[in-house]
């Protein structure tokens, strides 16, 4: 078996709250996929590179802290996501969950290229790797990810930064590996699907070979069918009744009559709990 030097991954966001458009016992998934990457951890013998956002919430229980702690993989470097901060600020890094694993000796922070950071010219990566960078921040390829946004494509940050043969992203859940003149940029995507739109997400990690610079897709087992649009379908539907309320108001409304009488007008026209009208006439003669 050829041997990695590395494995890839960013976004685990380790949680208890399950997100409302899981169907399946999320906490089992959610174990079950980070021990698979131990296993893979194990099998290679190799540091496990992550790009921020560890825990979704910066205040991890204990519960979930210990349970990090039984299922982390080995050698497990990350940096600082948002999440993974109190107010999003580095220096409240010490109240966090990630940095009580550091002090458990569970992982090991890298000391650069955290959320919010911007790494000069010459900085220089990892110290088991000069040539590798990990860092939480967004990058992207193809269209532009929402209206507006102004930061750097994969591309470009590749060619700020050649002194990387490898940068290692997170933020963007989305997978993807953008190659420039033989140096790499491997954003992995989020390792858990917690929202609908990601009903068609593969969550993956990479493994790295620093002799050659290449990355192998290694996909992690997921159960089919635990995605759920229901929660989206009733919020329309909701959206569309708000909808309908807001243009009967607008056709119905008469500017020649008192607020009061357009208040009754409506009254006849629509079913009204008399308890609801007691307490709107209450407000009105406060």
């Amino acid at each position: 078996m050829k041997k990695a030097d590395a494995i890839l991954l960013a976004d685990v966001h380790l949680r208890e709250t399950v997100p409302v458009c899981r169907t399946d016992n999320y906490e089992e998934a959610q174990w079950h996929k980070l021990g698979f990457i131990k296993g893979l951890q194990m099998k290679h013998g190799c540091p496990v590179l992550c790009g921020g956002d560890l825990f979704h919430h910066w205040k991890p229980s204990p519960e979930l802290i210990s349970k990090t702690i039984d299922f982390l993989p080995k050698q497990f470097y990350t940096v600082y996501g948002q999440h993974d901060l109190p107010q999003h600020s580095l220096e409240l890094a010490y109240k966090s969950g990630v940095w009580t694993l550091a002090k458990a000796n569970a992982l090991t922070v890298l000391h650069k290229f955290h959320w919010g950071m911007t790494p000069d010219k010459k900085s220089s990566g990892l110290m088991i790797n000069q040539n590798v960078a990990v860092w939480h921040h967004f990058a992207y390829r193809g269209k532009l990810p929402w209206p507006g946004y102004e930061g750097p494509t994969a591309k470009a940050i590749l060619k700020k930064y050649p002194q990387f043969d490898l940068i290692l992203t997170g933020d963007n859940h989305q997978t993807f590996v953008q190659e420039y003149k033989g140096r790499l940029l491997v954003n992995p995507g989020s390792i858990f699907r917690q929202t609908a739109d990601q009903i068609n997400h593969k969550p993956c990690v990479f493994l790295w070979y620093a002799k050659t610079n290449t990355v192998e897709q290694v996909f992690i087992p997921i159960a089919e069918d635990v995605i759920s649009r229901e929660h989206l379908e009733k919020q329309e539907e909701r959206n569309d009744r708000i909808d309908s309320f807001i243009s009967s108001l607008n056709t119905n409304w008469e500017s020649s009559l008192s607020f009061e009488r357009n208040l009754k007008r409506f009254y006849g026209k629509n079913k009204v709990q008399e308890r609801v009208k007691q307490i709107i006439t209450e407000s009105l003669e406060v």
